[in-house]
């Protein structure tokens, strides 16, 4: 949350997302907002992936009556995951005896505060503030955005959220940021989920372990994201199949309702996506439901199935999980990052044959277990900074989104590497002051670290 206090002694309140925690556990998830919702001027949201928005019916349910901002696509894709979240939610919450955090009327009075927004353009959010969003090739939909304030007499104060940042996408046309934007005086707030890692370090490999373990006669499953990653890695399998490093014959299946619905959009002109890139689906595919489900599992030859939730943890890839992972015919190969509770963080962590707890069950990890930085819709540290030196007055970055050795390392190499006054590592730790020319100071908060 960022408060803007104005010479008048006026005072305006916004929030740059409100996303969920990730993994099996999730107790971070009932720690209270620390402000009260009701006092928020506007909201802003960068995309649709739901450690950005899961929580948006929670802020409403407390008392958030405002706008809130986002782009066209993402205004799309939102309702669909944010109904998902709710349903996945809810289970949760009464299988571990615990309240709900939001129902579906909560989640219908959120999606009518949203305001979809051009790219580009301003939007004035206040009388002192107004907003621009720019193509960010992380996702369909995805943004970054930029905040300028203004108030007479004085020097504008400009914050670049880069959101989950990206700079190639195969479904969308790249964009360049405004000269305008990289000739401001500019505090950056910058992910760093790929922190420790660099460019050169990511190993090619998905494609090569699909098609070996494909001519071997395997289960291979493939847990995907439910927008995005679904469709990146079905066009990647259809391109395997015209490439003939994967035959025709062999069954693919996806199952997820929430990345089915996502694919229909990708697929009838409901979002701005390449005209070229509509039809991107591979042959010999079955949308699967329950009826189906389990005869897959049982079966024992050689198929791919690719479902969410792309961590494990939820959706179908919850069922598929446990019935393969005691399998040695079987490829379990994840495609994005995991974080550490969850069950492919867990799958991680565990050497092959040791035992795993995955849903309360204890099993041996015997099938294949594969993992991937190719797909990743997160740029790695040297693009990202590679993106921060473009800004001609960098005053301060801002290091978020991220493990913690991820946010130390990124800092670090921020500092080594890229022009700025100023680099933090922004968390619950610290309240940090912006003026116009540079950071003034720091402030310890009273939240509880996580």
């Amino acid at each position: 949350m960022a408060v803007v206090r104005l010479p008048n002694g006026e005072r305006i309140k916004f929030l740059v997302d409100c996303g969920q925690f990730l993994g099996e556990d999730d107790k971070y998830n009932y720690l209270p907002f620390t402000f009260d919702s009701e006092d928020l001027s506007f909201v802003l949201i960068t995309h649709s992936h739901i450690d950005h928005i899961g929580m948006l019916p929670l802020l409403v349910k407390k008392g958030y009556r405002g706008k809130i901002y986002t782009s066209e696509d993402t205004k799309v894709l939102l309702p669909y995951a944010l109904e998902d979240t709710c349903k996945v939610l809810g289970e949760n919450a009464k299988r571990n005896r615990r309240p709900k955090f939001y129902t579906d009327t909560d989640v219908e009075t959120t999606i009518s505060h949203v305001c979809d927004c051009p790219m580009n353009v301003p939007i004035y959010t206040s009388p002192y503030t107004k907003v621009f969003f720019f193509k960010n090739a992380h996702l369909v939909g995805a943004t970054m955005i930029l905040v300028i304030i203004s108030y007479p007499g004085y020097e504008d104060i400009n914050l670049l959220f880069m959101g989950d940042y990206n700079n190639k996408n195969v479904f969308l046309d790249s964009e360049e940021l405004p000269d305008w934007v990289k000739e401001l005086r500019l505090t950056v707030i910058a992910e760093a989920t790929y922190g420790c890692m660099v460019s050169s370090e990511v190993t090619t490999c998905f494609g090569e372990n699909i098609c070996r373990a494909a001519r071997d006669g395997k289960i291979i499953h493939i847990p995907v994201l439910a927008v995005g990653r679904t469709q990146e890695a079905l066009y990647f399998i259809r391109n395997l199949q015209k490439d003939r490093f994967l035959s025709t014959d062999v069954s693919i299946f996806y199952d997820g309702k929430l990345g089915m619905k996502n694919t229909k959009l990708f697929t009838n002109g409901s979002l701005h996506i390449k005209e070229s890139m509509r039809d991107f689906l591979p042959q010999n595919l079955t949308w699967v439901d329950k009826t189906i489900r389990q005869a897959l599992i049982e079966d024992n030859g050689c198929k791919i199935i690719l479902s969410t939730s792309g961590m494990g943890s939820y959706g179908p890839s919850r069922m598929y999980i446990p019935a393969f992972v005691e399998r040695p015919n079987a490829l379990i190969h994840f495609t994005c990052y995991t974080t550490p509770t969850s069950l492919g963080g867990k799958l991680k962590q565990a050497g092959q044959n040791e035992k795993v707890e995955i849903a309360g069950m204890v099993v041996r990890k015997k099938a294949e277990v594969k993992y991937t930085a190719e797909f990743s819709a997160h740029s790695k540290a040297d693009v990202e900074m590679e993106f921060l030196k473009k800004f001609k007055r960098l005053q301060c970055v801002l290091v978020t989104h991220g493990e913690n050795e991820s946010k130390e390392m990124f800092a670090s190499r921020i500092l080594d590497n890229v022009h700025t006054k100023n680099v933090c590592i922004f968390d619950r730790r610290n309240y940090f002051i912006m003026g116009p020319y540079e950071l003034i100071k720091t402030l310890p908060s009273k939240f509880p670290i996580l």
